[in-house]
């Protein structure tokens, strides 16, 4: 029977780290559930060290999603108020674009929003089309990155966890 829990827990990992592409905690969610089944399964081996490390594997994930998103604006020659706005575009356009596509809209509203809010922003400052439609890639281009990474964080953590469920 515990080879059923064991499945179906780390079925449940799987499905928690999709929401990280739905903008929700997903990374978080499953450092808690593991440490809920380390509560529940002390014979698990998984000391303080396995915690600590996969904490600072998320922190790292959250931080990469963050500052990609920056990073390509400025690199795309965008303006700290267009990262700011992009931040926040992506944040409303994952809201609104929830409802959507099965949830998949809150994928496709994050980078579009990401690109919205910088180009309005980009705009607000009186930049030219040209350059403000270039910033805006860059904002988009970062979002996606910061999906990929904080995503691939995630796996990783996962199958890092696999071992330490299944033993």
């Amino acid at each position: 029977m515990s080879i059923v829990f064991a499945i179906l827990f780390i079925m449940l990992l799987f499905i928690c780290w999709g929401t990280v592409f739905f903008n929700l905690p997903g990374n978080w969610i499953n450092i808690l559930l593991l440490a809920i089944w380390k509560w529940v399964h002390p014979e698990m081996p998984a000391g303080w060290w396995f915690f600590i490390l996969i904490l600072l594997l998320a922190a790292v994930a959250e931080s990469l999603e963050f500052f990609s998103q920056v990073w390509g604006s400025r690199r795309y020659g965008g303006s700290r108020k267009a990262s700011w706005g992009a931040l926040i575009g992506a944040i409303l356009g994952a809201i609104l674009g929830a409802p959507f596509l099965f949830g998949v809209g809150a994928v496709l509203g994050a980078i579009l929003g990401a690109f919205a809010g910088s180009l309005i922003l980009e705009l607000a400052s009186g930049r030219e089309l040209g350059e403000a439609l270039r910033a805006s890639k860059g904002a988009m281009y970062g979002r996606v990155l910061g999906f990929v990474a904080k995503g691939g964080l995630g796996m990783i953590i996962i199958a890092w966890s696999i071992p330490k469920v299944w033993a």
